[in-house]
């Protein structure tokens, strides 16, 4: 159902420094990620040069890629959420009037952000351990783990940012429950399907 309602497709702000801040913010993360998904190509790309064009050994290449990637997966989750990428059901909401679908999608924001919020908790206790233990990998590169860890309590904290912002604009009114318009319903996304 979610690729056929009038759901809309951005974060609005409603003119509101601190939510057009923090969609600036959830750009930026998006940004950065898909840099680092670039980059992980590029390493990738010179990883199977090394290794099957001059019959090199790589040390760092497999894992720094992976560090990479995990690195643009938390950044990207702001940025999805921004973008409303996130999955999507509309079927229920469309079945409500507009007063019980803004009591659920209230209910759905507060727990996704008491379940990031957690997150945002074991990342950050998990990134200050290998920060104050000076954890290093065991491999022949020897990173500093607290490097990619980081990206752990930044990505989730970001995308609790992002929820946090959304809960705001919803309240505000300056957002629809579930980005729909108030007079959506299930019948009139069968009708346009036909």
């Amino acid at each position: 159902m979610s690729g056929s309602s009038n759901s809309q497709t951005v974060a609005r702000h409603g003119g509101n420094p601190v939510l057009r801040a923090i969609g600036w913010l959830s750009q930026l993360a998006g940004i950065t990620s898909a840099l680092l998904i670039i980059a992980s190509v590029a390493v990738t790309c010179q990883m199977i040069f090394i290794r099957f064009v001059l019959n090199g050994s790589t040390i760092w290449q497999t894992e720094g890629v992976t560090y990479m990637m995990i690195a643009a997966t938390m950044l990207g989750l702001p940025y999805v959420q921004f973008l409303r990428g996130h999955v999507n059901v509309d079927l229920l909401p469309l079945m409500l009037p507009h007063g019980l679908r803004k009591v659920l999608a209230f209910l759905v924001l507060l727990l996704t952000l008491a379940v990031i919020g957690a997150m945002v908790w074991h990342g950050y206790h998990f990134w200050h351990e290998a920060w104050d233990w000076g954890e290093t990998s065991n491999s022949p590169w020897n990173p500093k783990l607290w490097v990619p860890y980081l990206m752990l309590p930044l990505g989730f904290g970001l995308y609790f940012l992002q929820l946090a912002a959304d809960f705001y604009a919803m309240l505000t009114e300056v957002e629809e429950p579930f980005g729909l318009n108030a007079d959506a319903t299930l019948s009139d996304v069968a009708e346009r399907a036909d």
